[in-house]
């Protein structure tokens, strides 16, 4: 996570929020706003130290949230495997070939 200024924000992870909130950016030199649809935002972070920040509860609100204990490689791997099948289950074959 980028260190926080001097204000306690993250100017990367605000310009991701304000996407999330405002699904788009004004464009300020067309005058004109942009709006992205049907897009999905996957993220994923460690705990706080190490060099790690805390992320403001504003960009948190976005999210849910998915916490577990360790799992050995093998069952995170099945885990993941299976959700990836379900989400990409509507495109074409050569895109689902990649999932493992």
């Amino acid at each position: 996570m980028p260190k926080k200024e001097v204000y306690g924000a993250q100017p990367p992870i605000e310009i991701l929020r304000q996407f999330l909130d405002y699904k788009g950016w004004y464009n300020r030199k067309e005058l004109t706003f942009r709006t992205f649809e049907d897009m999905v935002m996957f993220s994923a972070m460690g705990t706080p130290g190490g060099g790690r920040s805390v992320i403001s509860s504003r960009m948190v609100r976005q999210f849910n949230l998915l916490a577990y204990t360790e799992l050995d490689d093998e069952s995170i791997k099945s885990i993941f495997r299976s959700l990836t099948a379900y989400f990409f289950k509507p495109f074409p074959e050569n895109i689902k070939e990649v999932i493992p």
